[in-house]
């Protein structure tokens, strides 16, 4: 079973594509603080919308599907006047400095910001009457329905959001001289408020190379498996590159420090934003290869990995072909419709997709939305795929 998307997760992001923005961020700025200062409701074009985070968490609503299809999650966004209002009866005071600068499309004339809300508007998301919550990003990825390139859009330009808040958060003071940064750009850089420094701060992606290490000869690949992760799951190895070394060069490093596996010839395979890693790396870059082994005997480090195995195409097409992902998703996407009814705590589903049928599977492997899956399917059925 290969699963094809049009995109990875969190990437095709509409807000982000080419030709460029119709406003500028600068522009955008601009507009938006004059709306903010006016007391009368903001007149009708360009419509402003804001998606509200709470602790990293979008808010989400839930709407019914068509025919059998699960419920269908979609992003809450706000326009500005219900912002100004909802900031105004929480005795909260709002600028445009306090929202960052997503994107425009001219197709709904419509101007898309975000905000963190988490310390100034606690009621929100609360309201029993209305059926919105704020719930996890990882939660919602599960419950994404891959095929809906609406769907995965939405995904994109919430990762996006939350990657650009959460590096607002730990990028408060210059990292050279120590004082408050401001926020420049709509949001989109910082620069350090000391004016004999006025050091310019980026949006920063770590790279991390995700491989999935080839034995040609015996037509099979190694994965390995991490402590306190899902029992028998399974997943390509991968690990930070390095300052001074290329992207080739640490998939070779990392498969070597984690296996004593030998790699020679490095395959780009394709690229995924990550912003579901630790708040103090906002967003990654995973950069997926296949890497062709030199050698087989295996040490693992212990340090890194619980376990490390060559497995055969045969066990990795039984895993693949009984993991029951397409399941797993439409139980992901109730979960999250009774979230926003206010019935059940959000909390983190990645682990749906590591569902077991009732025929036995070797292994689980990672779900669709995770470049290994990818790497792995697309080597599993390299012969069907090439037709």
């Amino acid at each position: 079973m290969s699963i094809n998307l049009h995109h990875h997760a969190f990437a095709g992001n509409p807000l982000r594509s080419i030709p460029a923005d119709q406003l500028s961020p600068s522009a955008a700025l601009k507009s938006l603080n004059t709306i903010i200062l006016q007391n009368n409701p903001s007149p009708p074009s360009p419509n402003f919308k804001v998606l509200p985070f709470r602790n990293g968490s979008p808010l989400a609503s839930s709407s019914v599907g068509s025919d059998h299809s699960p419920p269908i999650w979609h992003l809450a966004w706000i326009s500005l006047d219900d912002l100004k209002a909802i900031f105004k009866s929480s005795g909260a005071k709002l600028n445009g400095d306090s929202l960052v600068y997503l994107g425009s499309s001219a197709e709904d004339d419509a101007v898309y910001w975000a905000i963190d809300v988490s310390a100034k508007v606690p009621k929100l998301g609360t309201d029993p009457n209305v059926g919105s919550r704020f719930v996890e990003l990882r939660t919602l990825m599960v419950a994404t329905d891959w095929e809906d390139i609406k769907a995965m859009q939405n995904l994109a330009i919430a990762g996006q959001a939350k990657a650009l808040l959460e590096w607002h958060n730990i990028s408060q003071f210059c990292g050279h001289c120590g004082k408050k940064t401001v926020s420049v750009e709509a949001g989109r850089r910082k620069q350090c408020s000391n004016d004999s420094c006025k050091k310019r701060i980026y949006p920063r992606v770590d790279p991390v190379v995700i491989m999935l290490v080839i034995d040609r000869e015996n037509d099979c690949v190694l994965l390995g498996t991490r402590p306190k992760v899902i029992s028998r799951v399974w997943s390509c190895l991968a690990g930070f590159a390095e300052q001074g070394e290329s992207l080739e060069e640490a998939v070779r490093r990392e498969t070597w420090e984690e296996s004593r596996i030998e790699v020679g010839e490095v395959v780009y395979h394709s690229s995924q934003p990550w912003p579901l890693g630790s708040n103090s790396i906002p967003c990654q870059l995973m950069v997926g290869f296949f890497a062709y082994a030199k050698s087989r005997e295996i040490i693992v480090d212990k340090k890194e990995l619980e376990d490390v195995k060559w497995f055969s195409r045969e066990d990795i097409r039984k895993a693949l072909t009984l993991a029951e992902y397409k399941k797993a998703q439409r139980t992901a996407a109730s979960k999250v419709e009774q979230i926003c009814k206010g019935v059940e705590k959000s909390r983190s589903l990645a682990g749906d997709f590591n569902v077991e049928s009732s025929e036995h599977a070797p292994i689980f492997v990672p779900g669709p939305f995770a470049i290994a899956h990818h790497l792995i399917s697309s080597w599993a059925f390299s012969d069907q795929n090439a037709h």
